[in-house]
């Protein structure tokens, strides 16, 4: 397993911009597809993104594809969310997550499908 530090969250007005990042510990990082999941009050975890091993495909959910960008510099031992356009229903705790044994990455990837969590960050969308 991986440990992850979140940051980046903060407040911000609707239509603003945030950049979360993820630092991760460990040598297979590499090795591990990444993502990100929220979690808003009273509401389950979902999936956000994602990103493969290499950072060559990326993955979405419906509710922030063409708003969020997902990014990884392994050199780096980070994985970004770059999040534009953001909405008052953007507001959420958001986890980084990380897993060796993904063999099939998707849209609709399950907090499941991770096994190495963040403590999270919080974003708030409000004028």
């Amino acid at each position: 397993q991986v440990q992850l530090v979140e940051s980046g969250g903060g407040l911000v007005q609707p239509g603003g911009s945030l950049r979360l990042s993820c630092a991760a510990s460990g040598r297979t990082f590499s090795k591990c597809v990444m993502g990100w999941f929220r979690q808003a009050p009273g509401k389950e975890r979902e999936f956000v993104a994602a990103i493969s091993w290499s950072g060559g495909s990326t993955y979405y959910a419906d509710s922030v594809k063409g708003r969020f960008t997902i990014s990884r510099d392994n050199a780096k031992n980070t994985v970004y969310l770059q999040m534009n356009s953001l909405k008052p229903e953007d507001t959420a705790v958001y986890y980084c997550a990380a897993d060796r044994s993904i063999v099939v990455v998707t849209s609709t990837m399950e907090s499941a499908d991770f096994g190495s969590w963040g403590q999270g960050t919080q974003v708030t969308v409000s004028s």
